[in-house]
């Protein structure tokens, strides 16, 4: 008989232990929607700072377009920011990927690659090794030779007989099994 350790009695009984954790997930919810309307008030407040709302009533043709260009300048700092940040989040990510590579090397549990298999005749695997120019010269030699059929010439007879062997049933049976 194995003997097995008893379990230490729980200081809080079933029923006090699912009240505590229903506690727990409500003010778990409520600090939840506090941090979301804090967020939301928070984005509220930069968009007003950053972008003042436009007053564009009582303005002539020459101030509105000194505002769209002023807003056209402004979109493109922005962009260009947009940018340059885009290209150091990707720069950071290509520096983590080759330093975790690198820690994979020096624990010495680099994960080796799946490799596939690949069919390669001798030739073809020499054909790898030796130099393109080689190849480019050889060329002509591994083609293969192609013999020309002569041309079938067609016996020349008179056209008379051939009018009266084609003509009826017999003829366009002939014909039909020429074609084929």
């Amino acid at each position: 008989c194995l003997y097995r350790p008893k379990k230490a009695k729980s200081k809080f009984s079933a029923t006090r232990r699912l009240l505590l954790k229903s506690k727990l997930l409500k003010k778990a919810e409520s600090l939840l929607v506090k941090e979301k309307e804090q967020k939301e008030v928070e984005r509220e407040n930069t968009l007003r700072e950053r972008a003042p709302p436009l007053n564009l009533s009582g303005l002539s043709v020459q101030e509105l377009q000194e505002l769209c260009r002023d807003l056209h300048h402004k979109i493109d700092i922005v962009d260009e920011a947009r940018y340059d940040l885009n290209i150091k989040v990707t720069r950071n990510e290509a520096e983590i990927l080759s330093l975790t590579q690198k820690i994979y090397e020096l624990k010495g549990k680099m994960k080796r690659p799946n490799l596939r298999r690949v069919k390669k005749s001798a030739d073809a695997m020499l054909g790898s090794f030796t130099d393109t120019r080689v190849m480019k010269a050889d060329f002509k030699a591994n083609l293969k030779t192609v013999k020309k059929e002569e041309e079938k010439k067609e016996e020349v007879t008179d056209w008379r007989k051939n009018v009266e062997a084609m003509s009826g049933m017999e003829g366009r049976k002939k014909l039909f099994d020429a074609g084929q």
